[in-house]
């Protein structure tokens, strides 16, 4: 670890424990952002395109059920 992390990581643990939990929830919020804007919007146009075919019956909706079943038997479990 590079010396700065050091430091940090001690001021860290010198925290409470109400601080280091917002702390973490912040650095876990921060990861879990998206890395590029043009992936919310990929994602978007992929759902309304998904979405039409099924609505205008370009392609059939498998059940939830039987989507478990499958992935089920390829893991093997």
């Amino acid at each position: 670890m590079a010396r700065a992390v050091k430091e940090i990581e001690r001021e860290i643990r010198e925290l409470s424990s109400e601080d280091k939990v917002e702390l973490i929830r912040t650095l876990i919020a921060d990861l879990d952002a998206p890395a590029d804007a043009n992936v919310e919007r990929a994602w978007l146009e992929t759902s309304q395109r998904r979405y039409r075919e099924l609505v205008e019956g370009k392609v059939k909706g498998v059940p939830g059920p039987l989507v478990f079943d499958r992935l089920r038997e390829r893991l093997g479990g």
